[in-house]
């Protein structure tokens, strides 16, 4: 893993780069949601230090709500549709613009489930911030020091100011 505050990419502020320990094909709920929480992280961590929000973390509430949806559509991951696949029919060029497969009703449920579970992901984590700003702040001062910090060297910054 590897965070970096060096801007890659177009519209990119920095980002938090996580390499897998193994190749892995499978991930649990409960690891779909830490990277849910990960891609959350940035923003929540603007409103705790700013006390507002910007335009910074667009890309990660984007891949956020993706992964969200998928968790309910195509995963099976939640308590109305649990085991089941709500598809889509890939059409259009290259199978851009695919058309669902499942009621309106489906759709609202869809929308509805996904932002309470952004939001209730926000929550923990933002609250999280708020327990631990210590470790948010040294942190931040590191990464402004050094513009890259690898996983370990978080691990141990985190750690020495977390309160449990």
């Amino acid at each position: 893993s590897k965070i970096s505050i060096i801007p890659r990419g177009m519209g990119a502020l920095g980002y938090t780069l996580q390499y897998p320990t193994e190749d892995r094909f499978l991930l649990s709920q409960s690891e779909l949601l830490g990277n849910i929480d990960t891609l959350l992280g940035g923003r929540a961590a603007e409103e705790v230090i700013f006390q507002e929000i910007s335009t910074g973390a667009g890309n990660d509430i984007s891949r956020a709500s993706d992964l969200v949806r998928r968790m309910i559509t195509e995963f099976g991951m939640s308590e109305r549709y649990r085991n089941i696949t709500l598809p889509t029919t890939q059409s259009g060029i290259a199978g851009i613009s695919g058309a669902r497969e499942y009621s309106e009703k489906a759709q609202e449920y869809i929308d509805s489930e996904t932002a309470r579970i952004v939001n209730e992901r926000y929550q923990i984590v933002k609250t999280n911030l708020e327990k631990n700003r210590k470790a948010l702040e040294v942190v931040t001062a590191r990464l402004l020091e050094n513009e890259v910090i690898n996983g370990t060297e978080f691990q141990a910054l985190a750690k020495s100011e977390v309160i449990v």
